[in-house]
This record gives C-alpha cells, sequence and structure tokens, in this order.
C-alpha cells in the first residue's frame, strides 16, 4: 500500500503546483518571488501513512526534525533517518520543509542543520539591500553539521527517556542535499553509517574551479560512496546540469542512477508535498533502504516506471 502510493503518485503525468516551479532559465529574482509565495504556507503533513510534524529539539536546538506526528502509529515498523544539506548551505532548516515532511511520512526521521527561517514560525526580517558586488558564495552551515543529525539520531536511539528510544533502525540511515547542499551530501556519503545517497541539482565542479568559499571538494570525493546513488537534476536549464552529469559519468564503482525532469535549478521543492521529486526520493530510500519491491519497479528493469514516463529522462548504471 505504501510502495503503491509512491509509484502512483511519482508516475502521474500531471504536475503538483507547477506555476510553483522555477522553469529552466527563469530568474533568480522570479524565483526568489515564488519563495516567498511559498513562505506563506502552512507545514505540509506529506502524503505518506504517518501525517508528518517539524520539530525542533532542544538537545540537538540547531537543526530541524521532521518525522511522524504519532510515533505510536509506527507499531514495530522501525523508523528510518535521513540527513539534509539545505540549498545554498544555507542555516535556514526549514528552506525544504515540503519535500521533507513528504520523506518523513513514509517513516523516516528527517534532519536538516540550521533555524526554522522561513516559513510558520520564521522571525520577521527585512529583505537585505541588493548586492550586486561579485563575491564567491559562503556557506552557513558544514558537512560536519549534516553529519552531526546522523550521531544525534543514533544516540537518542539508545537513550532511555527519548522519543526515539529503540525506534530507529541503524540500517536506514541515509544522506542528500539539494545544490551546495549536494555536495555535503556527498562528504557525507563517505560514512560507514550512510546506506543510501541523493543528490539533488548538483555535482562536484572540475577541479580546480570551485566557487564555493569555505567548501573544498574536488572530483576524488566521488571514489568514497560505497552505496548506490541518486542523482536528480533539473534538465539542461538546470545551472548543476554539467556538473552532476558528468559526476555520473565518472561513477564506475557503485550503483548510480541519474534522472532529469526539465524544471530547472530549483527542483519541485516549492510543490506541494515536495513534488515529483520527493515521491521519487521517497521510492528510492523506501527501495535502497527498506528493500520494498514495488518501490524498485520506479528503477529497476527495462520498463522501469521512471523509465517510461516521458517527463523524466533517465540514465543508469549498475542499477539493474
Amino acid at each position: 500500500m505504501r510502495s503503491g502510493l509512491i509509484l502512483s503518485l511519482a508516475l502521474g503525468t500531471a504536475t503538483i503546483a507547477s506555476a510553483q516551479r522555477t522553469p529552466p532559465g527563469e530568474a533568480a529574482g522570479d524565483h526568489a518571488t515564488l519563495r516567498a509565495a511559498a513562505n506563506t504556507r502552512p507545514d505540509s503533513r506529506g502524503t505518506g501513512p504517518y501525517p508528518a510534524v517539524r520539530q525542533v529539539d532542544a538537545t540537538l536546538a540547531a537543526h530541524v526534525l521532521y518525522r511522524p506526528a504519532d510515533l505510536a502509529a509506527l507499531g514495530g515498523r522501525k523508523l528510518g533517518v535521513l540527513v539534509w544539506g539545505n540549498g545554498g548551505c544555507s542555516a535556514d532548516g526549514a528552506s525544504a520543509r515540503f519535500h521533507l515532511a513528504e520523506i518523513a511520512s513514509y517513516g523516516y526521521l528527517a534532519i536538516a542543520p540550521g533555524k526554522v527561517l522561513s516559513g510558520p514560525g520564521a522571525p520577521a526580517v527585512p529583505p537585505p539591500p541588493p548586492d550586486t558586488t561579485p563575491r564567491k558564495l559562503a556557506v552557513e552551515t558544514s558537512a560536519d553539521d549534516v553529519r552531526a543529525g546522523i550521531t544525534w539520531a543514533l544516540s537518542e536511539n539508545q537513550r532511555k527517556g527519548s522519543p526515539y528510544y529503540q525506534r530507529i533502525d541503524p540500517r536506514l540511515v541515509a544522506v542528500a542535499g539539494h545544490s551546495c547542499g549536494g555536495l555535503q551530501a556527498l562528504q557525507v556519503a563517505g560514512d560507514p553509517r550512510v546506506h543510501a545517497v541523493i543528490v539533488h541539482n548538483s555535482g562536484v565542479f572540475s577541479d580546480g574551479s570551485n566557487p564555493i568559499a569555505g567548501m573544498a571538494v574536488n572530483k576524488s570525493l566521488l571514489r568514497t560512496l560505497h552505496t548506490p546513488v541518486l542523482y536528480v537534476l533539473g534538465g539542461t536549464g538546470d545551472i548543476a546540469y554539467p556538473n552532476g552529469t558528468d559526476d555520473f559519468r565518472k561513477i564506475d564503482h557503485v550503483p548510480a542512477m541519474l534522472l532529469n525532469l526539465p524544471v530547472g535549478h530549483g527542483g519541485t521543492f516549492l510543490d506541494a508535498n515536495g513534488g515529483r521529486v520527493a515521491r521519487v526520493a521517497a521510492g528510492w530510500l523506501e527501495w535502497q533502504l527498506r528493500g520494498d519491491k514495488t518501490a524498485a519497479q520506479l528503477f529497476t528493469g527495462k520498463d522501469c516506471g521512471l523509465c517510461t514516463d516521458a517527463q523524466w529522462t533517465v540514465e543508469r548504471r549498475g542499477i539493474d
């Protein structure tokens, strides 16, 4: 039932809230307008069987959590864990709130570094004046901040009195991230506690061309992957398209899959419940971490669900 829901939602030809997505080539200012509109919308609870809630826990106050609201409803089903790298490596742990709530609604504890800086509960901060000075993008969070979510979750799984006590399966740990946060995901992917990886709208810059201050990455990072990896790009209009596709070409030691949906660099993160990309991400996690055979049908076989959907472009290596 759970996987069938993932399958049907991921493959529907109609897009969800498509007007809120940044089309390929759309100006950043337009995207900012769309994000401002998204900030007025309430948190979502996801479409999975366990309606999600967003929280901040005092024992991990520099992160934002997304989890099933009623943990008892899981019964004997253990929580998986997804640690997340924010777009722009920002300190806004609510920047992908629709996407992460969708993941959580399938029985996951999703953890993003930072504070709630957008959406409900965010502080009212006037926008900064326009700054046209050329400079490198500077990170506000690090891969260590992303990795800290794993350590905390597994510790809470062992701490008596924690709401997560013995509710987490340490084998169900994944890392993902968007754009700059996708690079953070790759930095964390080599951690032996990680068992699934998703890179959204991202890829390692050609060696020597990294424009991000405070982040040192090169293509050798790809050799640290020890699990199958999924790249989800926004088509040729995605600024990360060259880097992400080059990563995929260079990964030859673990199974890899490259998906393109022509929606640009912003993906579907502003769509209701994270849009089509969130459902595909949930399917990947259900297959990779839980071995769900129905979810696997999205990705495997000659006539895989995504392979036969005209809106997606699919490349695979070692997946079957």
